[in-house]
């Protein structure tokens, strides 16, 4: 392989790895807010399911529950997102190698 090719394609390849390290670091941040959001998520639903008075039922469904509900499954499509992307440029990655060898 020419010298220039092999040379643009390291370059290439760099920049995917910086790419891929961000989407990584914002991976382990939503991982970690996710998994605080179950906790918080499943916590409520129990007391929800422990208490009888309607009226406080229904107020902690309001303040808390839903909110984190929606919370919980915004992060959880924001780490499917992100897996996606380390996939793909995972497959730069193996790609470029490839044609390095």
């Amino acid at each position: 392989m020419e010298s220039h090719v092999e040379k643009a394609l390291t370059e290439w390849k760099k920049e995917i790895i910086i790419l891929l390290d961000k989407i990584d670091e914002e991976y382990e941040e939503i991982k970690s807010e996710l998994q605080v959001y179950s906790y918080k998520y499943n916590i409520t639903k129990q007391v929800v399911q422990s208490t009888m008075h309607e009226e406080i039922i229904r107020n902690i469904r309001e303040q808390y529950q839903k909110p984190f509900e929606k919370k919980f499954n915004e992060l959880k499509v924001t780490i499917k997102d992100l897996e996606e992307k380390k996939k793909v440029y995972q497959m730069f990655i193996d790609k470029i190698d490839k044609v390095l060898e």
